[in-house]
């Protein structure tokens, strides 16, 4: 990855897609949303989030 090129993260992104990118899989098995609740309690932030 060229640090001087404007489009090199794009480029680096598009090669980790081209080549399996881990995460892509990751996204692709593991069902996130059924977290959200529990995080967004335990993190304090989001719609849970009571200011007082």
């Amino acid at each position: 990855m060229d640090p001087k090129s404007l489009f090199s993260l794009n480029d680096h992104l598009e090669m980790l897609s081209r080549h399996g990118d881990p995460l892509e899989m990751l996204e692709r098995t593991v069902d996130f949303e059924y977290f959200r609740d529990w995080l967004v309690k335990g993190l304090g932030y989001g719609a849970a989030r009571q200011s007082g």
